[in-house]
């Protein structure tokens, strides 16, 4: 004790320096090793979120889902109610029937070009109803939205 306060400053100073120049490169070194821990943190087989995005089918939608799978998995879930309901002394479901019903009343999903055609639609229409407001706002009439909206797209065809 009695040397640290014989020291002066300086002596100090360069002490402080001396251990900060060995410290720190450990610390960095140390750090840079740690680098795979850090990105894998929170990832693995109890993962909340997958570290895998979703699969999706060509052109960024969805899987195609298959209609026997869906139908299995429609009457898996029916068989299971119709069981809890039989325990809890409940009347039980008609699976078939209930089976019938949901799979008619599922809706049928547009085909891919007819959705992106009806999404890209909707895209020209919303640039024309922004453009209709910044045409508002310096002074100028504003463009009939719907007519506007199929220029453009007659136009996009005739350029593609």
């Amino acid at each position: 004790m009695d040397l640290v306060l014989a020291l002066t400053a300086t002596q100090k100073g360069v002490i402080l320096l001396a251990i900060s120049g060995v410290a720190a490169p450990i610390a960095g070194v140390w750090f840079a090793r740690s680098a795979d821990a850090w990105r894998t943190l929170g990832r693995g087989p109890f993962a909340i979120e997958p570290s895998s995005p979703p699969s999706r089918g060509p052109g960024g939608s969805p899987a195609p889902i298959d209609p026997a799978i869906q139908a299995a998995e429609v009457r898996q879930m029916l068989e299971a109610k119709a069981e809890r309901q039989r325990q809890r002394g409940e009347r039980s479901l008609d699976v078939e029937a209930e089976t019938a019903r949901l799979l008619q009343a599922s809706p049928t999903r547009p085909e891919p070009q007819a959705r992106m055609e009806a999404e890209l639609r909707a895209e020209v229409r919303q640039l024309v109803v922004t453009r209709n407001e910044r045409r508002r706002r310096q002074g100028l009439e504003p463009l009939d939205v719907e007519t506007e909206t199929e220029r453009q797209l007659t136009d996009l065809e005739r350029s593609a």
